[in-house]
This record gives C-alpha cells, sequence and structure tokens, in this order.
C-alpha cells in the first residue's frame, strides 16, 4: 500500500511539472551580446544616483563603459546616437535581501532552494543556487531593476548572500560580488501571537543570543590562528566577517535587539548591517553615530505597533534620511521587486527627497554590498549599467522602462507577463470587444 501511495504521488509530481513546463514559454530572452559600438544617448534628464541631476544630459559609454555623463555637449564621431529628450536616465535599480533566482514557484517545495536544513550555516552560498533561467527575472527586468542580492534564509545563520547582475547565462557569468556578506537572524525578545492576540516574551532570548556569540567566538578564534587538518568549513565561512572585510546582515526588528545586536557584533570585530529594521528611526540616532547602514524593510505594511500611526511605515526612510542614516529600500521575496521603484515613489509622497529615494534604490544598495565601483551610479569609468524611462520610474502610472542596459549591453525587456498580455489582447481583439 506504501508502494502504491509513493508511486502515485511520483506519478501526480511528475504530471503536475509537465503541465507546468508546456503551458509557460519554453525559454527566457537569450542574454544580450556584447556592446558592440559606442553609443550615446542625449537630450535626456540623467539621475546620477548621488542626488545630483543633469538636465538635457548625454551619456557616452564604449566597451561597457561610462566615458562621459555631462549636461549637452558635442557626440563625437563613430558614435550610434539615441535621442532620448523628455525621458529620464537613471542607474540600474539593485534589489536588495531578495530570493529572485532562488524561489520560482512558493508552493512548489521541488522549485524553492534559498534554505538550507539546520540552524547554523555561513557555509551556504545562495550564489550556487541562483538560476538565471528563472521566468520571475524577465519581469522584474522590466521595470528597471538590473541588479540583485540574492539572499538565503532561516535558522540563526543562513549563509552568505552575493550579488548579481540579471542578465547572464549561468551564475558564473552573472556575479559581480561574490560572498559579500554573513546573514545572521537575530532572536526577538517577544513575539505576538495570532492565536492568543497577545505578546509573549521569549524566554530563551539570551540563551539564543549566547550561541550566536559563542559561535562568532569560536570562528574568531579558528580564523586567527594557524590550522592544521581538516578544515571547519562552518568556522571558515565566517572569517571575513568576524574580520570586518565582509558585511554582518543583521536581521533585526525592535530598537533594544538593534542595539543589542550591533553592539555585540562590533565587540566581535564584525560590520553589521541592519536589514529589516522595521523599528530603526526610533534609534536612528544610535545608529548614525555607529554608522551603521539599514537595509529598510518594505514600507508597503501594516504599523508595528497599536501606538503607530497607519501610515506610520510609509514615513520611516524620510524619518532615516533626516537623522542622516544611510539607508536601502528593499521590497523582500522575489517576484515582488517588480515593485521596488513603486515602493521607494509611495516613500516620496511621505516625506522623502526624490533624489534621495532613487539614491536609496540605485547608490546606496551597492556602497552597503560594496560594487559602488563599478555600479549605482552614473560616472565616468562605471559600468554602463542603465535604465531610460519614459514617465517617472517611481510612478507606477507612468513609468515605461524603454531602455536597458547592462555592462553596455542591450537587454531584451520582453518576459512572459508581457506575452501573456499581448495574447489575451488578441484574443479579445478578434472577438471584436
Amino acid at each position: 500500500m506504501n508502494c502504491v501511495n509513493i508511486k502515485q504521488r511520483g506519478f501526480f509530481t511528475l504530471l503536475f511539472l509537465t503541465i507546468l513546463c508546456t503551458s509557460v514559454r519554453a525559454q527566457n530572452p537569450v542574454p544580450a551580446p556584447a556592446q558592440s559600438g559606442p553609443l550615446a544617448l542625449i537630450g535626456g534628464t540623467v539621475h546620477v544616483g548621488d542626488g545630483n541631476v543633469i538636465e538635457n544630459g548625454t551619456v557616452l559609454f564604449r566597451d561597457g563603459k561610462l566615458e562621459r555623463v555631462s549636461a549637452g555637449g558635442q557626440v563625437p564621431a563613430g558614435y550610434e546616437t539615441v535621442d532620448v529628450t523628455d525621458k529620464h536616465i537613471y542607474p540600474g535599480l539593485i534589489a536588495l535581501n531578495t530570493q529572485l533566482g532562488l524561489t520560482e514557484i512558493g508552493a512548489v517545495r521541488s522549485t524553492n532552494d534559498q534554505r538550507e536544513t539546520g540552524r547554523i550555516n555561513p557555509n551556504a552560498r545562495a550564489l550556487i543556487a541562483f538560476n538565471t533561467d528563472s521566468q520571475v527575472i524577465p519581469t522584474v527586468r522590466s521595470r528597471g531593476v538590473l541588479l540583485a542580492q540574492i539572499t538565503p534564509v532561516g535558522g540563526y545563520v543562513s549563509g552568505r548572500s552575493s550579488m548579481v547582475q540579471l542578465d547572464g547565462w549561468n551564475f558564473e557569468d552573472a556575479v559581480v560580488g561574490e560572498d559579500d556578506g554573513v546573514h545572521v537572524n537575530w532572536p526577538r525578545r517577544s513575539s505576538w501571537s495570532w492565536q492568543t492576540r497577545q505578546v509573549s516574551e521569549n524566554k530563551d532570548y539570551p540563551e539564543q543570543v549566547d550561541g550566536l556569540v559563542n559561535f562568532m567566538k569560536e570562528a574568531a578564534a579558528y580564523c586567527g590562528t594557524a590550522r592544521t587538518g581538516d578544515r571547519l568549513l562552518k568556522l571558515e565561512a565566517m572569517c571575513a566577517a568576524v574580520a570586518g572585510t565582509k558585511n554582518v546582515y543583521l536581521h533585526v526588528d525592535g530598537p533594544r535587539e538593534i542595539m543589542h545586536g550591533v553592539q555585540l557584533i562590533k565587540e566581535l570585530g564584525g560590520k553589521p548591517v541592519v536589514v529589516g529594521g522595521s523599528d530603526a528611526h526610533l534609534v536612528a540616532d544610535f545608529l548614525q553615530r555607529e554608522q551603521v547602514p539599514v537595509i529598510l524593510s518594505s514600507t508597503q505594511a501594516l504599523p508595528n505597533s497599536q501606538d503607530e500611526a497607519i501610515d506610520g511605515p510609509y514615513a520611516k526612510p524620510a524619518l532615516l534620511a533626516e537623522a542622516g542614516v544611510d539607508f536601502a529600500i528593499s521590497h523582500g521575496g522575489y517576484w515582488e521587486q517588480r515593485n521596488l521603484p513603486f515602493v521607494a515613489g509611495q516613500a516620496v509622497g511621505f516625506g522623502l527627497d526624490y533624489e534621495q529615494a532613487i539614491k536609496a534604490i540605485t547608490l546606496t544598495p551597492a556602497k552597503i554590498s560594496g560594487i559602488d565601483g563599478a555600479y549605482g551610479s552614473l560616472e565616468a569609468g562605471k559600468s554602463a549599467t542603465l535604465i531610460v524611462v519614459a514617465g517617472d520610474v517611481l510612478d507606477m502610472r507612468t513609468s515605461r522602462v524603454e531602455h536597458a542596459f547592462i555592462d553596455g549591453r542591450k537587454v531584451d525587456l520582453d518576459n512572459k507577463q508581457a506575452e501573456l498580455y499581448r495574447k489575451f489582447k488578441e484574443k479579445y481583439r478578434r472577438a471584436g470587444k
């Protein structure tokens, strides 16, 4: 009987995957070839990414590198010229803390590869699980998101994230910032129960924190001495983090937990970055003083407490900016990244300066992840990774990404959702509706 059930389950799993594979387009657009000749974009409004704006801008790039970003000026001979008058040019948007390319269909376990078993997994590398053929990636790319931080989840130490560009043949081809840091999920002091409708104290909080700290101390001791014999991969994977050469991404929300986690990680020699930080604005002065950046979770959320105004989450980016805290805006998940620019746009409606919002999804993410030498802003010598938008990229009503370039390569912006739109538009056209 058990054997029959196993065979039946196997049959239905195979049947489901067969239907899934035959009901969608077989392949994503082919990755773009290398830039074939020098290109000039003229007449557009250039949002540099560092807060500056250039009207009637000229952007020249050759061999994947920006040569000139200026107001007006002559275009040298031999350049292909594209007139983008009345349009806007932005750096490619950067999605942080995402499972894009690690998850395809959330409800189908076999398409999820973002979590390792066990609670302490610093040796887990999200990069090697990154699927460049994910059908979600082109839909996200069509919104202007051209780079992403591929991040593992789960346990106390989830593993290491990496920065990738979103038009590659494989993960080796896509990576632009390998193993940029270790992700640590800090314990909560308390939690809300939907069953009892009450906040309950986490009595194991001191023990859980001690476990994390002791593991990091053990890693520091292992990494700081000459070693012989077998390698201990979990400890070895922490070496860059405890040395402060790579980030410790501290996933934490509560104000007391933020301060506690930051102080302990700094004492151990680590370089903390707060991820989530839904209450980071309550300890903004502390974060500014300690020079700790924040990857802010999506502000499209409900308030954290009964004392917070219904629109409280929307104003958090403006509060962090006012306090002088370096922060990036993220949107979590995987397919949700298609709405990343609109989350930043919502923050503008609640007090954040427009160019600061652009910076929070371009240059600041690049700085946090350590790839700002090549990405994040439009400056001579950097990668020609940029988008041309008809309308405002932060406004879902007017934003239309017309051109996207990654390292100078012109990216195909077609995707599954656009294909379905064309398909059913034609259906109703034929029906005369």
